[in-house]
């Protein structure tokens, strides 16, 4: 028995499917700000059928997941990728403030729902390049502990932003936090700059 790929009509109607729900997702979760949205509210925006929910996603944490992982991908992740050498520094950081402040009302609902674990560490993976090569332990330290560290400092920046999102003054002052990343990025470099040495025992 052959299988036949899909063709490429059906590959756009999927995208087209997946981008609706997605898009329909983040406006709906953003103007309610809930994530308890039914999956029926979010096919009808979508202008699909509530199977096509559950086909493409299973079910709706699923869906709302995918479309925060979407969005922060697009407008956080992709950029980096293709211009990596902006990955680090005040505009970046202040990118990212923005990035936050404009979706605001999203995270804010997806910070407090079933899919926050989850998201919290996709977020913290997405601003690891914030982190300068002197920020890196693992070139620096011996073993685990430097892996250990490395991941200790990309979940702090996650936990700062998450903290400044879901807790931060009305509006939220996107130049401001990105002084804010920058100055703890800067402590942390003097911090590892002056690093003893450290035996890989």
């Amino acid at each position: 028995m052959s299988f036949d790929p899909p063709s490429p009509a059906k590959d756009r109607r999927v995208r087209r499917t997946r981008a609706a729900l997605l898009g329909a997702a983040i406006a709906l979760v953003s103007e309610r700000g809930t994530a308890n949205v039914p999956v029926s509210d979010i096919a009808d925006a979508a202008g699909v059928s509530r199977q096509l929910v559950y086909l493409h996603y299973g079910d709706r944490d699923r869906l709302l997941l995918e479309a925060a992982l979407d969005l922060a991908r697009r407008e956080l992740a992709e950029p980096w990728q293709a211009a990596p050498e902006t990955a680090v520094g005040r505009a970046r950081a202040l990118a990212i403030a923005r990035h936050f402040a404009a979706h605001r009302a999203f995270y804010c609902a997806m910070f407090n729902s079933a899919s926050a674990f989850a998201l919290n560490r996709e977020v913290s993976g997405l601003l690891s390049p914030l982190r300068s090569q002197a920020m890196r332990p693992g070139a620096l330290l011996p073993g685990r502990l430097g892996d250990d560290l490395d991941a200790f400092i990309t979940g702090g920046i996650g936990a700062i932003v998450y903290l400044w999102v879901t807790e931060g003054e009305t509006p939220l002052d996107a130049e401001a936090m990105a002084d804010r990343l920058v100055a703890v990025g800067d402590l942390l470099n003097t911090a590892l700059e002056h690093l003893p040495a450290v035996s890989a025992d």
